[in-house]
């Protein structure tokens, strides 16, 4: 991978970064940083927001442009929304909703085969992380200091589906659910087609309610 593919993909995973830090991230001089970030601009993949500092001067803050966005995969966008199209005018709203619940499915027993029921919820976010990047959609688990885990999405390889069918969206909510037990609670508390930069999903362990 080089540089400018470096570049790009701290931005996607991390966000908004000041040259001086992606000059540390990737292991170059600050020169260096700015001449990749530069490259990356005339291309039109990067872009910038000033923003003021702490004794005034403003702090420069670099991040993806949707032609940035754009060089990661998505599944073949046009295709996908060709089909949804075609199967809902073949099938109607019903035949739509068919697809997506097979897709849950499919989807519930691959992450079951892969998330140990047994261990603690950091390693089931982890394993369920590590599902998720497999797909395509930059995934991490982020352990939090209240004992909670964000699962955080930096990309979305279905997104052009999402857009077109939000049921996509709580299909992947509901599997998530199922598949951590009913004494996890999962939140959806970031979501890429509401405007953030990612989907991000704080998933805590839930206290069972005493018997009666």
């Amino acid at each position: 991978m080089n540089s400018i593919e470096q570049l790009l993909s701290l931005l996607k995973t991390r966000g908004p970064q000041t040259a001086q830090a992606l000059s540390s991230l990737l292991g170059l001089t600050s020169m260096g940083a700015r001449r990749q970030l530069e490259a990356a601009q005339e291309k039109g993949l990067v872009a910038y927001v000033d923003s003021p500092g702490k004794v005034g001067r403003p702090v420069r803050r670099w991040m993806l442009t949707e032609a940035g966005h754009a060089r990661f995969p998505d599944r073949h966008a046009e295709l996908t929304l060709d089909l949804i199209a075609q199967l809902r005018l073949l099938f109607g709203e019903e035949g739509l909703g068919r697809l997506i619940g097979a897709r849950e499915h499919a989807v519930e027993a691959a992450y079951r085969s892969q998330v140990d029921a047994s261990s603690r919820l950091p390693e089931q976010v982890a394993a369920l992380a590590r599902a998720r990047k497999a797909e395509g959609y930059m995934a991490e688990a982020e352990p939090q200091p209240d004992g909670s885990v964000l699962l955080v999405d930096h990309h979305c390889p279905i997104r052009a589906a999402a857009r077109s069918c939000q049921d996509f969206c709580r299909s992947e909510l509901a599997v998530f659910g199922r598949v951590l037990g009913p004494g996890v609670s999962v939140l959806r508390i970031e979501h890429q087609l509401a405007g953030a930069r990612r989907c991000a999903y704080r998933i805590t362990a839930v206290a069972a309610a005493p018997a009666g």
